[in-house]
């Protein structure tokens, strides 16, 4: 029997190439894209594409709202950062961290692929090029996967869950490359934070700056336009 895992899917880069790695390794595909109030809701537009062009098995898209939350740039009106260097990027932590985020949608994940009978879960979290978030780094992926075992009914019987983070210690351009030699289709990514009406990406945000630098080190030219904005070198 083919192996179920279940995918956080968000739309951009990393989580559509962590998609194809999944599909890969020769697991059963379920895909996870959650509404949680972020202002770049029009991701969820692209994690509706790629689900259908890697075919998975189901595609689910939980709303939990966390706007009543607030605490980030992401789900209240404060402005994005705009056009930072990599060392402002690389140092500290930007207002789009989302307060707890990742332990929200591990647990999600986690809550169905115990009513799936899965015992993977993936996620593309990445603790090279990204922003400071203390929920991308290997240290909580682990913490996080010993705590599923033991909060679990599957975990308490014995059953093994693994948490697989195959990003984790890649650069954004070795994503691009692994994405691009799984045939991901890059054109239905969507990596902008504050993307406008149109959903077209405003170039100059953190994760935009950030995938501007992995396409052009990985050599390959990224299929959606993004206007100009500050590339660090």
């Amino acid at each position: 029997m083919t192996p179920k895992a279940v995918i956080l899917l968000s739309g951009g880069i990393d989580s559509s190439t962590t998609l194809a790695i999944a599909r890969e390794q020769g697991f059963s595909l379920y895909a996870l894209s959650i509404d949680y109030g972020q202002r770049h809701k029009i991701e969820l537009e692209s994690a509706k594409k790629i689900a259908r062009a890697m075919s998975v098995e189901r595609h689910l898209v939980l709303k939990q709202d966390l706007t009543a939350i607030g605490g980030s740039s992401l789900t209240s009106n404060r402005p994005v950062p705009k056009n930072r260097t990599g060392d402002e990027i690389g140092r500290g932590i930007p207002s789009t961290y989302v307060p707890a985020r990742n332990s929200i949608l591990l647990s999600l994940a986690l809550a169905w692929a115990e009513v799936l009978g899965s015992s993977d879960i993936f996620i593309g979290v990445n603790s090279l090029d990204y922003s400071g978030y203390p929920d991308c780094r290997p240290e909580f992926i682990r913490a996080f996967e010993s705590m599923a075992r033991l909060a679990t009914a599957a975990g308490a019987a014995g059953g093994r869950l693994t948490v697989h983070a195959p990003l984790i210690r890649m650069t954004k351009a070795e994503i691009i490359r692994k994405g691009f030699d799984l045939g991901v289709d890059f054109s239905m990514t969507l990596s902008c934070y504050d993307p406008d009406e149109k959903g077209r990406p405003c170039g100059s945000c953190d994760s935009c700056l950030l995938r501007k630098k992995g396409f052009r080190e990985a050599g390959i030219e990224d299929p959606v336009p993004s206007p100009p904005g500050g590339l660090f070198p």
